[in-house]
């Protein structure tokens, strides 16, 4: 069983139980093994569980909502009397101390055993205050931040009552097409693994039952992110190898960092939905990863592998239990045909008991039996949405941000003038992007704002200058939760117009352009990941008055943006940038912060490249650039790279890396090897970068990559200053999944690589004896 660096868990006492209640015992941690009194949290579960008819157990494994943050077309119904009969265990898509007090008061006071709720929320990037997107807080390669913006977040959604939160999600992927990129940190498994556990520690901090800290979940288990064809919801089919070397890695780092709960994903595993597959959810999970928490299902996941073709309600209920799933949410397909499946000798007892018993143990954990409204003291509102998080919120945007082109252009100078153009130039709805359902767009700051705050004596001339999209029936589909694709009354070519004249009075062009926020996110995949045709004709315009154009790229996935990158002086993207974003997007353009963001998702050159990834493998006719194009593995009608690699990010200063040496060429099992670089700011800035370090297994018993990331460091230095920058190579970067899935390494050759992104060729060579 792996090690488990666990949640530092309060064994609280239920408020029936005045034995209990004055034996608290603080639960303390020694490295990454949780030291737990669990005998007494067993005792007075099984005492409850006791008292407990079959009704009230099944309904506990019964998540409901009575709307609002909702993925689907169900919403509960009849909730207040459900909670009264006990056959709730949770709720989500409700915020507030006060409300989630008044829900908590109908379990606590008028059903029949007072078991409390407990309630939760999609707290993705932030809660009130909201951050950059998560692909977005990946591209700092900041871990420390990355678990601050957690802690932040937990602080918040605590004040507002949610002592659990549906994040991180996890998943690895590989398809810009797929929406939900922007939700996760990427395409390499690595960096996915450290983001993960960051979250965790950020989320659940070093003690559960603190009113400050909430349950984490992880999401969604497994594969998600590898849906055929980028299509949300659509079937994942791979080897046990990929799933095991480059899509599984981050879920488990969750689990390893104690993470109390997991969340099933839509996809089927090996032809069996995640939601019924009893090899993911207990072979896996619980057996060989040691996995002790509650797994919850996705939005009415249960019922949709109806359509998968599994059976019907009672069916798929019955193999969701089976498999390992202890609460469904809002499909009610447990409390409804549970009993009938049992009579029918379909489920047993014990297997609806050991659910209800991980749910209560969660609820336990949270100390929620101790004081069932330990997270509604309206007291804690000055905890959300303060001039500190906002500050956070700035920060993190700025340091998100990845340079992508500059031809000198930036930063800008703060006199003289600008043309502010674009959609998204003077826009709030779109600001905080896809899965912010706590944060308030009017409180966030546009880029126009941004800039007059920043820009000191800078002339603005500011222009729309095109919709996001013409399209209207686009736009319906877009616009499911608000107008955040406004079609202008004016007809297009007044506006183009409007912003060309704009650009002619003016020194340069910073033409602030992409996409609405939930043409990302659930639901949001879409097969041409182009800059809208109305934001193209603007930019074909603009480019023709001759000015240097600067595009504020806003996205929530890697584009297809080759023309662009042809067509403009300097790209600098800023994701969806939260909150803060306008005054972040003024920050980088004025030089008062520098870019040091580095792609975590390949940047495809067009959608024909997709799936498009940094460690892929060779082929037995690998395509050597500037060789034979005939019978090699190349594309007739363009280059096999991408238009920016994974790594990949500009600064306003320069580095440069001296070759890597390495402290032996030679290294055993037991033993290590010193890989070093001397880092060099050579431009005029202090500024940040990240530092790489890939490995390459030059032969294996299978097919290895032609390089993984194994290390990262993100170093400060002033202009002029230099530093040694080291890394430690051990056996463990050198393992890989065989045959036979053993984590194994193979005596032989390896290449070192350590630069500036996946692309870089400084390289050193030892050997594994």
């Amino acid at each position: 069983m792996n090690r488990k660096s666990g949640l530092l868990l309060l064994a609280a006492a239920t408020l029936a139980s005045p034995t209990f209640a004055q034996n608290k015992a603080k639960v303390k941690v020694a490295k990454s093994t949780v030291i737990v009194n669990k005998s007494q949290m067993d005792v007075f579960i099984d005492n409850l569980m006791k008292k407990m008819t079959l009704e009230e157990k099944i309904g506990q494994l019964n998540l409901v909502t009575p709307g609002g943050a909702v993925t689907g077309s169900v919403v509960s119904s009849d909730v207040d009397n459900k909670i009264k009969r006990g056959e709730v265990g949770g709720l989500f898509g409700i915020t507030g101390a006060a409300k989630i007090r008044k829900a908590q008061e109908i379990a606590v006071n008028n059903s029949r055993l007072k078991i409390p709720l407990i309630f939760g929320l999609d707290v993705i990037h932030g809660h009130r205050t909201i951050f950059p997107i998560p692909l977005g807080l990946s591209c700092s390669w900041d871990i420390p931040m990355i678990q601050q913006s957690a802690q932040v977040a937990a602080k918040e959604a605590t004040a507002d009552g949610l002592a659990w939160v549906f994040s991180p999600m996890v998943d690895i992927s590989r398809d810009p097409r797929w929406g939900r990129i922007s939700e996760g940190s990427g395409e390499d498994p690595y960096l996915g693994s450290e983001i993960a556990k960051a979250m965790i520690k950020g989320y659940q901090g070093d003690d559960l039952s603190k009113n400050n800290t909430v349950m984490a979940c992880v999401k969604h288990f497994a594969l998600y992110g590898a849906a055929e064809a980028g299509r949300d919801y659509n079937s994942t089919d791979m080897s046990r190898i990929q799933m095991f070397q480059n899509f599984l890695p981050p879920y488990k780092a969750a689990v390893d960092a104690g993470v109390g709960s997991v969340m099933t994903s839509f996809n089927e595993v090996d032809g069996v939905p995640a939601t019924a597959n009893k090899w993911l959810m207990t072979d896996l999970l619980r057996k060989q990863w040691g996995f002790k928490g509650m797994v919850v299902t996705d939005y009415t996941a249960i019922n949709e592998m109806i359509d998968h073709g599994l059976g019907d309600l009672q069916q798929v209920s019955a193999e969701s239990l089976k498999a390992g799933v202890d609460m469904d949410m809002v499909g009610e397909g447990f409390l409804t045909t549970l009993q009938k499946s049992l009579k029918e000798g379909k489920v047993t007892v014990q297997q609806i008991e050991n659910a209800c018993r991980n749910i209560l143990e969660a609820k336990y954990k949270l100390g929620l039996f101790d004081d069932p409204y330990r997270y509604c003291d309206e007291k804690r509102a000055g905890d959300i949405f303060t001039a500190e998080n906002r500050a956070a919120a700035r920060d993190y945007a700025t340091r998100s941000a990845v340079l992508l082109k500059n031809d000198n252009v930036l930063p800008l100078k703060k006199s003289g003038s600008i043309a502010l153009v674009g959609p998204l130039a003077n826009n709030h709805n779109n600001m905080l992007g896809t899965w912010s359902v706590s944060g308030d767009f009017v409180n966030t700051v546009s880029v126009l704002q941004g800039i007059q705050n920043v820009a000191g004596n800078v002339k603005i001339n500011y222009a729309k200058g095109a919709n996001i999209s013409d399209d209207p029936e686009f736009a319906k589909k877009v616009n499911a939760f608000m107008t955040e694709i406004e079609i202008d009354k004016r007809p297009a070519q007044e506006m183009i117009d409007e912003a060309v004249a704009a650009a002619q009075k003016s020194d340069v062009v910073v033409a602030v352009l992409g996409e609405s926020a939930n043409m990302s996110g659930e639901a949001s995949s879409m097969s041409n990941i182009d800059l809208q045709p109305s934001q193209k004709r603007l930019l074909d315009a603009l480019k023709k008055t001759g000015k240097p154009i600067v595009i504020v790229l806003m996205n929530g996935r890697p584009m297809t943006i080759a023309e662009e990158h042809q067509k403009t002086n300097a790209i600098l993207d800023v994701w969806f940038s939260g909150t803060e974003a306008g005054n972040a997007v003024a920050d980088l353009l004025f030089g008062d912060k520098i870019p040091s963001g580095k792609l975590t998702a390949t940047f495809p050159m067009n959608v024909g490249q997709i799936p498009i990834y940094y460690n892929h493998k060779n082929t037995g006719r690998p395509y050597v650039k500037g060789g034979p194009t005939k019978f090699k593995s190349n594309y007739l009608d363009i280059s096999n790279d991408p238009l920016y690699e994974f790594g990949y990010g500009l600064s306003y200063t320069t580095f440069k890396y001296s070759p890597v040496t390495l402290s032996a060429k030679n290294m055993t099992k037991t033993g290590s090897i010193k890989a070093s670089v001397t880092l060099s700011n050579t431009g005029n800035y202090d500024a940040e970068e990240v530092v790489q370090l890939y490995i390459r297994d030059m032969a294996g018993s299978v097919a290895r990559p032609v390089k993984e990331l194994k290390g990262f460091q993100k170093v400060f230095l002033k202009k002029g200053e230099s530093k040694e920058i080291s890394f430690t190579i051990t056996e463990e970067q050198l393992k890989f999944f065989n045959t036979e899935l053993k984590y194994v390494s193979e005596p032989g050759a390896f290449k070192v690589f350590i630069g500036t992104s996946s692309a870089t060729t400084n390289e050193a060579d030892f050997v594994l004896n």
